[in-house]
């Protein structure tokens, strides 16, 4: 393993800024974004990229794609924007993240929203990109998340809802697990490999559960308003770990990360290398900043569920729903 690193390390040596981009200040530079699906999160990551690129006064021209959940999709777009030889290809979620680097062996990518970044082979320490790779992710807190949500609701059994087919779901999974242990909670889970599938998995267990906690998994969310539509119709409460997607009301409580702003940070990213940075040599990112992160409560739900939000909660929410209407503080 030492030879190895070793090689790889003189080899880059010799390479120089093989996998950077020489800037770019007048001319056009071509940027391919990709997303694993379209749901209203991964659509604010895709504008806050853009935004970001536009906003350092780069020319640039984006080739957007969508998967549409597909793997096979994920594939070909990789192999599309190998053939259209884009400066930066970005792409948003595991899924089409790990096509872009299995496919692009020298072109530049950044990928977003991934939430497991080292387990899903794409860098191989947080500390610093992998050869041509580099991004952020989108881990979220979920062991805190869900003692929270015990200590507010009382819930004592929680369910859980994952793609099995996707890195991402069984990283979180993992936490999922430990958080549920330590707050001395029994969880059911449910697995599914499509957005088809989100509703009958949602019916298949709320008869088990007291509430559901959802990690940011692009397939369930891509889904949400069947789920949405099963707990609150079971006066159950929902816990969204993507404040993005409840916005729309139906669960209870939401933390996590603005969508947007995880986007502009990619984005500054793709900015970074269009200078001249080696992706090797940038960190992966993460959403740690208090400013970063976002909480929500929908009081039409609480009051369905008759739960009662502590008033230290509230103070510090910058959401609240209630009589179906959304305010931001």
């Amino acid at each position: 393993m030492k030879k190895v690193i070793c090689a790889a390390l003189a080899a880059s040596i010799c390479m120089g800024g093989a996998f950077a981009v020489k800037p770019k200040k007048s001319s056009e530079v071509k940027i391919g974004i990709a997303k694993i699906v379209q749901h209203v999160a991964l659509d604010d990551a895709e504008r806050g990229i853009m935004d970001a690129i536009k906003d350092a006064g780069i020319n640039a021209k984006f080739d957007l794609q969508n998967a549409n959940g597909d793997v096979n999709t994920a594939n070909q777009i990789a192999a599309l924007f190998r053939d259209e030889n884009v400066d930066v290809a970005v792409g948003i979620a595991t899924p089409i993240a790990v096509a872009l680097a299995n496919t692009l062996r020298t072109t530049p990518i950044v990928f977003g929203a991934v939430t497991d970044p080292v387990g899903a082979g794409l860098v191989k320490t947080i500390a610093h990109g992998n050869r041509n790779i580099t991004g952020m992710s989108d881990a979220i807190p979920s062991v805190d998340h869900i003692k929270l949500f015990k200590k507010i609701t009382g819930i004592k059994r929680l369910g859980y809802i994952y793609t099995s087919n996707e890195d991402n779901s069984i990283s979180a999974l993992e936490l999922v697990k430990q958080g549920c242990k330590e707050a001395g909670l029994e969880l059911v889970t449910q697995s599914i490999s499509t957005s088809a599938e989100v509703r009958q998995a949602a019916e298949a267990i709320i008869d088990r559960v007291d509430g559901i906690y959802l990690t940011t998994d692009n397939t369930v969310f891509s889904a949400l308003p069947s789920l949405v539509s099963v707990f609150n119709k079971a006066k159950k409460p929902i816990f969204s770990g993507d404040v993005t997607g409840a916005k729309n009301g139906g669960c209870f409580m939401a933390s996590g990360f603005n969508y947007y702003k995880a986007g502009y940070a990619t984005g500054e990213i793709v900015v970074k290398i269009l200078n001249g940075k080696n992706p090797s040599s940038i960190p992966v990112r993460f959403m740690t900043k208090p400013s970063d992160s976002d909480l929500l409560f929908d009081l039409d739900v609480a009051k369905a569920c008759g739960i009662t939000v502590p008033e230290e909660y509230l103070k510090h929410a910058n959401y609240i729903y209630v009589d179906g209407k959304l305010t931001e503080k």
